[in-house]
């Protein structure tokens, strides 16, 4: 069956998203027939005026390579570059996305996007954008970033400077306890995550991995399932495109098969 055939009827699928980001992905679902619940198992909390980013955007043309590697990292710059009323769209640096979303932000804003990497991760980002040796690069990351991108890059011959932009907060314990009220009454049989982030704040807002035990778990991208896996979690599903149509994809293919517990990468390969 080809995916366009396929639907989610029938799965009732928890979006892990922060709140502000989940609207999009909840209404794609529902069109094919899933029945979408979002209640978020992180928030994002803005930087603090005259922090690290204040710093580095008040000299942005000191840097040759400005690297984003979330939408979230996008509009922290670009409101705190607002409130400090520097035009990002005509400062010197070039700008790397890791993905067609991070990349729609950038030029939503007027801002020319020079490098999206063939794979939409961060390690793809790091290998693939050219011109870094002995160039000034701006990394404008949650404060649960690690550095791992940033000793690519310097293993490169580039000059690093990884800044927090935002911080990535636990949800509330009211949200967790819905969480667990909408598993216990069964009305949860997939779970979607979108970053490691999410993965992390959902095992800490239950306080226990059983609860998961069984749900179906899918994910964006390899990162996402690590940290799953560390979380001692099994994802069902890793998309092999790191986008929401990508985690979209796979998740159709699983349907498809009648999977609740199977392993499929979005081309539907057992893994």
């Amino acid at each position: 069956m080809s995916p366009a055939r396929l639907s989610l009827a029938g799965r009732r699928v928890l979006v892990t998203r922060p709140r502000a980001q989940s609207r999009l992905l909840c209404e794609r679902l529902r069109t094919l027939g899933a029945r979408a619940i979002a209640v978020p198992t992180i928030r994002i909390v803005g930087p603090r005026a005259g922090g690290p980013l204040d710093r580095a955007l008040r000299r942005l043309d000191h840097y040759d390579w400005v690297i984003t590697t979330s939408v979230n990292g996008v509009r922290a710059c670009l409101d705190r570059a607002k409130a400090l009323r520097i035009d990002l769209a005509s400062a010197r640096p070039r700008w790397a996305a890791v993905g067609p979303a991070t990349a729609r932000a950038l030029r939503a804003a007027g801002i020319r996007v020079a490098m999206v990497p063939s794979r939409y991760l961060t390690a793809a980002l790091g290998r693939e954008v050219r011109g870094i040796a002995r160039r000034r690069v701006l990394l404008p990351r949650t404060d649960a970033a690690t550095s791992d991108l940033a000793r690519v890059l310097r293993a490169r011959g580039a000059v690093v400077d990884q800044v927090t932009a935002y911080h990535t907060a636990p949800a509330s314990a009211r949200d967790g306890a819905r969480i667990r009220r909408l598993i216990g009454a069964g009305r949860i049989d997939t779970v979607l995550f979108t970053s490691a982030s999410t993965v992390r704040g959902l095992v800490a807002l239950l306080g226990r991995r059983g609860a998961l035990r069984n749900l179906a778990i899918a994910c964006i991208g390899p990162v996402t399932a690590a940290a799953a896996f560390d979380a001692g979690l099994r994802p069902d599903a890793i998309a092999t495109e790191h986008t929401i149509e990508g985690l979209i994809q796979v998740l159709l293919k699983m349907n498809g098969h009648g999977n609740k517990g199977g392993r499929y990468g979005a081309h539907g390969a057992s893994r």
